[in-house]
């Protein structure tokens, strides 16, 4: 017999569709403001559609109008009583205007972007079971990644995360050899080099356009003579006698995961620590059903699936594998301490010896 319709949750359901639909089509007017610079002309002070289009440069009111009233809509900045004066919170302003805030999101919706842009791709690979080559899934997915994950890295790593490892704060104040794995345009790799000035850090990418990034990067801040990086698949690093290798929010990505932390293993000095960032989930799919979990599933989806499985052995872990099987994965490659060090919001920190 068929279910009996309930009027009251269906209109509760519409209601939550509304709200993510709002919140999908936020997001190519929310790149425009980033962009054309709208947010932070905002943040100068509470201004008219008028005086914001000056302010930005000379924009056209009528689309500035309409973009602000769109974004006061989505609840991203503040309309006066009046209809007219606009202006941005503090706390709104985080998000839209504070670049080292660990709640700016721009690369946020610079990924969503690119996700919808290879929707064709992944759509083919449900039909096939292949892969999407990283690098290719959308115009500059790479460049949204490094954008995507930078705030978090830039309030955590050196504050948080490596204080956590057993005496690696020390070590690495005293000089140490580091190899940063799946390093791409290489934000984690020069704020540990800032932040340590007696170590010496290589960054590790297969993606040659990566590295090409993250070498100029790397000679903007004044660091060559400290840094490399270098084009190398995780399991055919040449070098070895690392005190440190770090893996953030990639060991999942990795096509052959087992086998990189065999080869992990095998270029870490007998000493060392291996530090893997990864999405925080709990082991049960179940335990993910939660905003953070949505994020990590909908990206798993169309990026760390597709990634994995376009690799060699395809193990295709996803944004959400849970801290069990990423330690099983681990141990297989021969560890035999491992612990969760730390953890945030969005990421745990495991600490491999």
């Amino acid at each position: 017999m068929a279910q009996a319709l309930d009027e009251e949750r269906l209109h509760e359901f519409v209601g939550k569709m509304l709200g993510d639909l709002g919140g999908a089509m936020s997001v190519p007017t929310v790149r425009i403001g980033f962009r054309l610079g709208l947010f932070d002309a905002l943040a100068q002070g509470p201004a008219t559609a008028t005086k914001l289009a000056r302010r930005a440069g000379n924009l056209q009111e009528r689309y500035v109008r309409e973009w602000a009233l769109a974004q006061a809509a989505n609840g991203y900045i503040t309309c006066a009583a009046d209809g007219e004066t606009f202006s941005i919170s503090p706390e709104q302003a985080m998000v839209f205007c504070v670049p080292d805030s660990p709640v700016y999101l721009r690369g946020a919706f610079e990924i969503v972007a690119a996700m919808i842009e290879a929707e064709g791709k992944v759509e083919e690979c449900f039909r096939d079971g292949r892969g999407v080559r990283w690098g290719d899934h959308a115009g500059c997915l790479f460049c949204a990644t490094g954008a995507f994950f930078r705030p978090g890295y830039v309030n955590n790593i050196v504050q948080n995360w490596i204080p956590a490892l057993e005496g690696m704060e020390a070590r690495l104040n005293r000089g140490a050899k580091v190899a940063d794995i799946g390093c791409g345009v290489g934000f984690s790799t020069l704020l540990m080099a800032e932040a340590f000035p007696q170590s010496r850090f290589v960054g590790f990418d297969f993606h040659e356009p990566s590295i090409r990034e993250a070498r100029r990067h790397a000679a903007e801040h004044g660091l060559g003579d400290r840094v490399r990086f270098e084009v190398a698949k995780a399991k055919e690093i040449a070098e070895d006698g690392f005190d440190l290798v770090t893996m953030f929010d990639c060991l999942h990505d990795m096509g052959d995961p087992a086998g990189c932390a065999t080869h992990v293993k095998k270029i870490l000095a007998s000493d060392g620590a291996w530090m893997v960032v990864e999405p925080i989930a709990g082991d049960r799919p179940t335990d993910n059903l939660n905003p953070v979990g949505r994020l990590f599933y909908n990206a798993s989806t169309m990026i760390c699936v597709p990634t994995s499985l376009d690799q060699e052995v395809g193990a295709a872990l996803g944004a959400q594998a849970g801290e069990a099987r990423l330690s099983e994965v681990i141990r297989d490659g021969g560890f035999t301490r491992i612990r969760r060090a730390t953890e945030g919001p969005f990421n745990m920190v495991l600490e491999a010896r």
